[in-house]
């Protein structure tokens, strides 16, 4: 093992289980190989992209020493940035929906972040935050920017997003699997994870990519956002237009369901002893239906993308 200079040095390289186990119990003829980037220092996948961003962004100059961040969050790229932050001296400014659970708000605060909270949008529900909701944080997030002469992060559009899933998530899932991965399939957020993911998968062998949104706002696929209101957080904001996914090659487009996200979430903690968040829940029932249909006896790999610990005062845990 190695001793970190910081923190930060533990972000990434985290580890991958095969979920052979919940295959058994779902009755489907293949595998799934999950990346636990829920073991990240901040417990969610987030922290990888967090780091990309602040160190292209000190890289290039346009965050210089002791200056304010800034970021519209659900919570983990905050957290990811919070961390970093904290480390290198940067105060940092999360702005989030109320929607969002309230863990994270606080865990966020305890690692030294301010946290400003914005207002859902009319007839908005709590754990349900919608494209609408996330206008809503933009707005206030860019006024804090410039308020603060602050860096602004950017997860939706700053390529050390992507990059750093193109550079260590998907080449970590591919050598995980001894390069047997015939599919990837992830929960559409920023975008970042997908893109940068399947770009690495794709340079190294046949491997499908998948993209997976929610029933009822699956935008990106064409469709209407007829339902976006969904208990999935972290994603499925029926955005059209995800700048991370520009170019970014897509095989098939996927649906899930918030109540085949969450009973899939809750196996894996029975099944597997894995306890992961709502979006890591959509991930696996994907690949399950995956390996029930177009990917039948394949290898799919996914990313477990946060902790379930950040969900208790939702209804995702019983």
């Amino acid at each position: 093992m190695v001793a970190h200079a910081s923190v930060i040095g533990a972000i990434g390289g985290t580890p991958s289980v095969w979920l052979d186990r919940l295959c058994a119990a779902a009755g489907v003829e293949g595998r799934i190989l999950a990346k636990m980037d829920y073991l990240n220092p901040g417990f969610s996948k987030k922290d990888r992209a967090a780091l990309g961003i602040l160190d292209a962004a000190a890289s290039s100059g346009d965050l210089t020493s002791g200056q304010a961040v800034v970021e519209l969050t659900s919570g983990n790229m905050g957290t990811g940035l919070a961390i970093i932050c904290a480390v290198r001296g940067h105060p940092f400014v999360a702005v989030m929906s109320e929607g969002n659970s309230t863990e994270r708000a606080r865990m966020m605060r305890a690692l030294g972040a301010e946290v400003v909270l914005v207002p859902q949008a009319p007839g908005g529900v709590p754990g349900q935050v919608t494209g609408a909701d996330l206008a809503l944080v933009e707005t206030r997030a860019q006024e804090i920017t410039t308020e603060r002469g602050a860096f602004r992060a950017d997860q939706f559009n700053h390529p050390g997003n992507a990059m750093a899933h193109e550079t260590g998530t998907g080449p970590e899932l591919w050598d995980d699997s001894d390069g047997s991965l015939t599919a990837f399939v992830d929960f559409a957020g920023s975008g970042g994870t997908y893109a940068g993911t399947i770009r690495a998968l794709k340079a190294r062998g046949d491997v499908r990519g998948y993209l997976l949104e929610p029933d009822g706002a699956a935008v990106l696929s064409g469709g209407a956002a007829a339902h976006p209101d969904h208990p999935i957080q972290g994603g499925g904001y029926a955005m059209p237009d995800l700048a991370h996914m520009a170019g970014a090659p897509v095989d098939g487009y996927l649906s899930v369901s918030g109540d085949a996200a969450r009973q899939v979430a809750r196996d894996l903690a029975r099944v597997e002893g894995v306890f992961a968040g709502f979006s890591a829940g959509a991930n696996a029932a994907a690949a399950l239906d995956l390996l029930r249909g177009p990917e039948k006896g394949g290898t799919i790999g996914i990313v477990l993308c946060d902790s379930g610990l950040k969900y208790l005062s939702t209804d995702l845990w019983p």
